[in-house]
């Protein structure tokens, strides 16, 4: 039996564009392309898929994962070593759904002011708000990673002023790139349109923060707007803020390089 390129990323979450490049770069060519011209895919493809789903969750590159699948290592013992990083993965998340409800609670005890409708929470150990959150370090290893491969030419252009940051530059900026997330939330909470003035500003920061690295064109700022959606490790930093922010921003982003850089 064989699926459509469309039934596959419709099963697996995967976008077909994401499938498409895949397949150019090797990783996971279709059993067969149609007359039509669309790929199908067969049930070893599948499992192949999922094989790299598992890797991609577990934080490795692109390259990686094509380093193991193509070692033809036992399926076998590769899946029971994706497992235990699965399980241990889960005790992190179960430690950060205990986290979240502390401070949940912490907050409904909190007292009410009339005049602010805020609440001030009531934080014994401020401590505990961290508890269970991935090392920054590690994120941002793998996302560095990730754009080496992906945009090799942005990576060189960005590596002096990257490889000039101290530690304390990068947990400044670490800062504020949560900042500037946490000000995309409110917005899209409060329901403003991607294309405000003020949503539009916020993306000309980013994008000014952006070419202090390395400088986009429209094509490329809009290639990275769609890996913070499509990309699970960006796509789940995001979440961390505000369910749907991923998207908000991508859209922002879009409309910036549409309006001011094409």
């Amino acid at each position: 039996m064989a699926w459509s390129i469309a039934e596959v990323a419709r099963m697996s979450g995967v976008t077909s564009r994401t499938l498409r490049h895949y397949d150019e770069i090797g990783l996971l060519p279709p059993a067969w392309i149609g007359s039509n011209g669309h790929r199908y895919y067969e049930e070893a493809d599948l499992l192949r898929l999922q094989q790299i789903l598992l890797m991609r969750e577990l934080d490795l590159g692109l390259r990686e994962v094509r380093a193991v699948l193509d070692s033809r290592a036992d399926r076998v013992t590769v899946l029971r070593e994706h497992h235990e990083r699965l399980l241990s993965e889960r005790n992190r998340l179960d430690t950060l759904v205990r986290t979240v409800g502390r401070t949940i609670a912490a907050l409904e005890d909190g007292n009410e002011d009339e005049d602010t409708m805020a609440k001030t929470a009531k934080i014994n150990r401020p401590e505990n708000l961290f508890e269970g959150f991935a090392p920054s370090a590690e994120v941002g290893a793998a996302l560095d990673a990730e754009v080496r491969e992906r945009w090799p030419e942005a990576w060189e252009e960005a590596r002096p002023a990257r490889e000039s940051m101290t530690a304390e530059d990068q947990e400044r900026w670490q800062r504020e790139v949560t900042a500037q997330m946490v000000r995309f939330a409110e917005l899209m909470a409060a329901g403003t349109p991607v294309t405000d003035a003020v949503v539009q500003s916020e993306v000309d920061a980013h994008y000014r923060a952006v070419s202090r690295f390395w400088t986009p064109t429209a094509e490329a700022y809009k290639g990275l707007a769609r890996t913070y959606v499509d990309d699970a490790r960006f796509r789940a930093n995001f979440d961390r803020i505000a369910e749907g922010l991923a998207e908000y921003q991508c859209d922002a982003m879009t409309a910036y390089a549409d309006e001011r850089l094409s």
